[in-house]
């Protein structure tokens, strides 16, 4: 029963916590973008990447919350590096200038740490007329990486040290749609379901580092792209899954007493897949608990990783 499970192979479980997995790294001299740094476990993950060393740059749709958590991180960490750019990824325009104004600084870019999302939502449009969570969840985090890819290869050159990328999945990812990806019915609203739209845009992520990892072998580049599952946690994400708001909150918090992971624990396989040792050279798996862990059949087939790929790309012209 998932309450009672072991530590794996790693020496981890699912109630290691995010500090506790990344104990004794030092991160100095690596900087990191963490995508929805601003709340849940994209904050602890910028915090616990600040704690250890790095300089991290949180993506944020609101600044001004972003410009509070980046106080409160250095207020606790007095030597922490670490500020708030604004993000929002349901706009290709926000996601491109936020690029843009990044790579103009200049500065090197080792860890990309796509998290941000947003879970089982009612059918609406991106500001580029896509389906709001496969558009936020994944298109947006496609073009990030497209646009950042060129600045990580020049830095893991420059550097000789392995860049990293690591896309926030879920177990959601086995209940999508029966064909996986709806390349032709991404925008059917009388078809929808928010929650196999979730389900397909987490399995977006994961065939998105596939995707990534073979085409980055063929290159030689020294990076790796993984995707994972951060456990089911306690956030703001569950406020679209239940009706009334005032039953949802009451329900997942009883729940999350019972079976979910706090936010410490939740931003730990985040964290250990970005920092740890012995994830070194490993690309193209998927975590759990800080540990290797097994997705669907569809979510290793390649074929429709290209497809995705090439149906991103054309979104993204």
């Amino acid at each position: 029963m998932w309450l009672f499970r072991r530590p794996g192979p790693s020496g981890f479980s699912q109630y290691s916590t995010a500090e506790q997995v990344t104990d004794g790294i030092d991160a100095s001299g690596l900087t990191a973008i963490v995508t929805g740094g601003s709340s849940g476990i994209g904050r602890e993950t910028a915090r616990v990447l600040a704690l250890r060393g790095a300089n991290v740059v949180m993506g944020v749709r609101n600044m001004a919350a972003g410009k509070q958590v980046q106080e409160s991180i250095v207020t606790e960490i007095p030597t922490a590096k670490v500020k708030a750019m604004e993000l929002d990824l349901n706009s290709m325009e926000s996601v491109r200038k936020f690029a843009s104004d990044f790579n103009s600084t200049g500065q090197s870019l080792n860890l990309l740490i796509n998290n941000a999302g947003i879970m089982m939502t009612p059918f609406m449009l991106s500001k580029d007329k896509i389906e709001l969570q496969f558009a936020t969840n994944h298109l947006g985090h496609f073009l990030l990486t497209h646009l950042l890819l060129d600045n990580m290869k020049k830095t893991a050159r420059k550097s000789k040290k392995e860049g990293r990328i690591v896309n926030v999945s879920s177990e959601a990812h086995r209940i999508t749609y029966p064909e996986g990806i709806r390349f032709d019915k991404i925008n059917n609203e009388k078809e929808y379901s928010k929650y196999q739209a979730y389900g397909q845009s987490k399995l977006a992520n994961i065939l998105h580092a596939n995707e990534l990892t073979r085409q980055l072998k063929e290159e030689g580049a020294e990076i790796t792209a993984n995707s994972l599952h951060p456990g089911v946690i306690s956030t703001n994400l569950f406020r679209h899954i239940f009706t009334p708001p005032s039953f949802a909150e009451g329900f997942v918090s009883k729940l999350s007493s019972c079976v979910m992971k706090n936010v410490e624990q939740g931003a730990a396989t985040t964290c250990y897949v970005a920092l740890h040792p012995d994830v070194k050279g490993v690309s193209g798996e998927y975590f759990s608990d800080s540990n290797l862990a097994k997705t669907t059949e569809m979510a290793k087939d390649m074929d429709l990783a290209k497809r995705l790929w090439e149906f991103s790309s054309n979104l993204i012209k």
